[in-house]
């Protein structure tokens, strides 16, 4: 006679194999849902943008231009930066929680986890001096 567990082997095992298929794909999902979303977003603000100023422009009035902040608060180059300093960080802790986790192992190979630190490391102090040097070239142009 089968025991309980015997028969419920199959459920379990398709269950075990759906959990990770489910979170990747839904995973996946709502990366793509939030970039139609920023999308949308972009595309709805520009149309109005636009309708509005058709309007001045078939009762003849003039708009002034719209700040820079209206399409967004930050430069492609301070994006960027700040982008560069996010991946430094994630990697330099990446990297040294894969060196602390080996070599709390007692693996000897616990080094290899300094090669993404190091990449972090370097990104963040690349980003540094990216700034500074943005600075100096906005507070010497007039």
């Amino acid at each position: 006679m089968p025991s309980h567990y015997e028969e419920a082997a199959v459920p379990i095992a398709a269950v075990a194999i759906a959990i990770p298929i489910v979170s990747i794909v839904m995973g996946i999902c709502i990366g793509m849902l939030a970039l139609y979303l920023d999308y949308r977003k972009k595309i709805d603000t520009l149309k109005l943008y636009h309708a509005e100023r058709m309007a001045a422009i078939e009762r003849g009035l003039e708009l002034p231009p719209l700040p820079e902040a209206f399409f967004g608060s930050r430069t492609s180059l301070e994006l960027q930066l700040a982008r560069s300093r996010k991946t430094g960080l994630i990697l330099l802790f990446i990297g040294l929680s894969i060196a602390g986790a080996m070599y709390g192992m007692d693996i000897a190979a616990f080094w290899w986890g300094f090669v993404p630190a190091s990449l972090g490391l370097a990104l963040l102090i690349s980003s540094l001096l990216e700034m500074r040097e943005h600075q100096k070239r906005r507070i010497s142009s007039p």
